[in-house]
């Protein structure tokens, strides 16, 4: 007689594996795969001749390329079962973007403007990118990183604004008093806006809630800010990886603070505005 606490291989229960909670593997989600340990944000779903896989791309930018079995992945140093992403609802009114403006469906990315928008750092682009990325396609500006803004003045410079030719700036730390403050006003002009928010990093523009943080740790001046973020928080001392485990938390303007969406959208009016 066979046990009714028994299943068909006799294993009890207590030895029974449980499954692994099913996550979705949506663009960004930083991941492990369990039996190789290569860490990466994943890239994209498809399937295959074998069947679905998931793409992951490394913080050195490698990709590669893992079957999406049960108990698979690790996220958080939790197992989890990877599954395709769920298709997109079906819209039941004007759609939205992901800054709030009202969806254009089947739009084409507009010719470039001559006018652009520069911002100092890859992480602040990929965060316009993010939440105002279609908005931006359909309006035809260009975003262009700087790395810091010491060479504004030869940038502008070197662009030559003027008429149809506009040049907005979005400048991080820019509080009266500050080097970044004395340089916007060498700049500033009638083709140029240079706009800054109070945040150390482009990093504190996105919800401590968001992350799931209660607030962006204090770190002291002389300490490297993304680099002490990261020991505060129990992070591997890794900061491209802690960028996309940020990024990956922001789908929409509602992730970001006012301070960042307000001048956003301003340099967006400001190098769209008809001459």
């Amino acid at each position: 007689m066979r046990s009714r606490e028994y299943g068909p291989d006799l294993t009890p229960p207590w030895k029974r594996q449980q499954p692994a909670p099913e996550v979705p593997a949506e663009r960004d989600l930083v991941v492990e795969e369990a039996a190789s340990g290569f860490c990466g944000a994943v890239v994209r779903c498809e399937r295959t001749a074998e069947g679905f896989t998931v793409t992951l791309e490394d913080r050195l930018g490698k990709h590669r390329v893992f079957p999406l079995v049960p108990r698979g992945f690790l996220l958080e140093g939790r197992v989890v079962t990877l599954v395709r992403p769920a298709g997109p609802a079906p819209a039941k009114g004007p759609g939205r973007t992901a800054s709030g403006s009202v969806a254009v469906p089947g739009a084409r990315a507009r010719v470039a403007r001559e006018s652009r928008i520069y911002v100092e750092g890859r992480h602040d682009a990929e965060l316009v990118e993010r939440v105002w990325g279609d908005d931006l396609r359909i309006e035809g500006v260009v975003v262009e990183y700087l790395e810091g803004i010491d060479d504004l003045p030869a940038v502008v410079a070197d662009f030559a604004p003027g008429p149809g030719r506009r040049l907005g700036v979005l400048v991080d730390h820019l509080l009266p008093g500050t080097k970044e403050h004395r340089i916007a006003a060498r700049v500033t002009g009638a083709a140029v806006l240079v706009v800054g928010h109070p945040y150390i990093d482009v990093w504190q523009a996105v919800k401590p809630s968001s992350v799931g943080i209660p607030g962006w740790p204090d770190v002291p001046y002389e300490e490297e800010w993304k680099e002490g973020v990261c020991r505060r928080l129990g992070w591997p001392v890794d900061t491209p990886a802690a960028w996309k485990r940020i990024l990956a938390k922001v789908d929409s303007y509602k992730d970001l603070e006012p301070a960042l969406l307000a001048k956003v959208e301003e340099l967006i009016d400001f190098v769209t505005a008809e001459e």
